[in-house]
């Protein structure tokens, strides 16, 4: 970044950063990091992002952004932002290409123990029996009518075809489908995207990941959430495909075009946008919907799937072998929610880019089995180190409206970590870490390297200190499957 456009950062406390107003920003810009993640942050112009976001129309409170940032499509990746749900603007790059790309966790009656001999070819098995890689292709065939339902009912509509249980649907953001889809808005491209990719995994930093519970933080909110030291849990990281991609894609030009109509003055036109209450805006809303509910649906059956390779694997039943979903959360989304600004309840519509709802004990949209300590809060770390569970709390409503990290961040593009990378035995490396990786690619391997990632830990770390989550368990990667 050159002097002349680099961002003045002020301390507010050990935690948090303000990029003060200036020019035409309508908030302050707040980011949560810390005095050694700064120096990372200083490497690219993801600060002159949130400087940039803090100019849109109806913007409330602050532009923010979680520990995990990095340069993203107009947003940053780890952007949070609220805008007046009557007088503020919806923006595609606040969500992302990869609409609801979002996280599973399930928990299983398993004790590290029980797989130690055979991790191995656990890992082979979930390899071939779940779609993975660049443009995979899934089993299924669905008519157009069938995606029609699928972008309707979401997660749902995964559970009345067999790939689930009504529990599932209890224990995901949503109940995995969000209201209001539309597929009238959808075009072509996006549908002839989307039906060969239902239930896959994808490529890039997507996995499966079997692990274990290293270390337990809150013993209390663990127990209610099935997590136990040494117990066998499964990850899993997808979205909505080539279909959400098409949609953004193809709402991004219209949205560009609405700004060069309404003579928005914007800093960069990334930013396309329209009013929330504008044509344009309605239909992009009902068109991520229908990406949200695909992407439901999606890891829906991914999570089937891969308990019914669990069962085959290890001949057990599905009661004995208890791999009950702990909870699904989106962190590409644009909700409609009501959040305190300025003292009164106001509504808005949340933009959560690379961020995670973390909704305190007794919110209303937390599962009734978790309401007395929070919504489960999943935060994947690269495949060679951790990943965490945390938990919401009163703090992230009263902050970040409801909401914080999720995930550890790029240090490094992918192009960045392929160089970095070559020549390296990366799987050999992770074996050595009693890591066992299976990919579809060298490629993919390479971009995913441990090294191309911020530590989780100390993203996690900031959240937890700052108060925006609380940490519950720390999970050991154990055999991942990338695409």
């Amino acid at each position: 970044m050159s002097g002349q456009d680099r961002i003045h950062l002020e301390k507010i406390d050990d935690y948090r950063w303000r990029i003060p107003r200036t020019g035409g920003m309508r908030v302050d810009g707040v980011i949560y990091t810390s005095e050694e993640m700064l120096r990372d942050l200083n490497q690219d112009e993801s600060p002159k992002q949130v400087a940039n976001v803090a100019h849109l129309p109806g913007i409330q409170k602050y532009s923010l952004a979680m520990p995990d940032i990095h340069w993203g499509y107009g947003f940053p990746i780890g952007g949070v932002a609220a805008f007046d749900w009557k007088e503020g603007v919806v923006s595609p790059g606040g969500v992302g290409y990869d609409i609801n790309c979002g996280t599973r966790l399930l928990r299983s009656n398993l004790s590290r123990q029980d797989l130690r001999a055979r991790i191995k070819d656990l890992a082979d098995a979930l390899f071939k029996s779940i779609p993975s890689g660049v443009g995979s292709k899934g089993t299924l065939r669905l008519s157009s009518q069938e995606l029609r339902q699928v972008l309707k009912k979401g997660s749902a509509w995964a559970v009345d075809n067999g790939y689930g249980f009504p529990e599932d649907l209890e224990r995901t953001e949503d109940q995995g489908r969000m209201e209001g889809a539309d597929p009238d808005v959808v075009g072509d491209r996006a549908m002839e995207r989307g039906r060969p990719q239902l239930g896959t995994l994808g490529s890039g930093n997507h996995f499966l990941e079997v692990g274990y519970v290293e270390e337990i933080y809150d013993p209390e909110v663990a127990r209610v959430f099935g997590l136990e030291k040494d117990g066998v849990t499964v990850f899993i990281h997808s979205g909505s495909r080539g279909f959400g991609y098409q949609v953004c894609d193809d709402f991004l030009k219209k949205m560009g075009e609405r700004v060069r109509q309404l003579g928005l003055e914007l800093p960069d036109r990334q930013l396309a946008c329209d009013f929330i209450h504008d044509r344009t805006g309605q239909e992009y809303l009902t068109g991520m919907a229908c990406a949200a509910n695909y992407a439901w649906a999606n890891r829906q059956m991914l999570m089937h799937w891969t308990r019914e390779v669990f069962e085959r694997f290890l001949q057990m039943s599905p009661r004995d072998l208890g791999m009950h979903l702990i909870y699904d959360v989106c962190h590409n989304i644009a909700k409609r929610e009501f959040h305190m600004v300025d003292g009164k309840k106001r509504e808005v519509c949340v933009h959560r880019k690379g961020a995670t709802r973390a909704f305190p004990p007794g919110h209303p949209a937390v599962p009734e089995i978790y309401r007395q300590v929070g919504q489960p809060v999943l935060i994947p770390g690269d495949m060679g180190r951790y990943s965490y569970v945390l938990v919401g709390t009163e703090k992230a409503m009263e902050e970040t409206f409801g909401s914080t990290c999720h995930g550890a961040g790029r240090l490094q593009s992918r192009t960045q970590a392929k160089k970095a990378s070559k020549g390296r035995p990366l799987q050999r490396e992770l074996e050595d870490q009693g890591i066992h990786v299976r990919a579809a690619s060298r490629a993919t391997l390479m971009e995913e390297a441990p090294e191309a990632y911020k530590d989780v830990s100390q993203v996690v770390e900031v959240v937890h200190q700052a108060g925006i989550s609380r940490k519950v368990a720390k999970l050991r990667p154990w055999a991942v499957v990338k695409g």
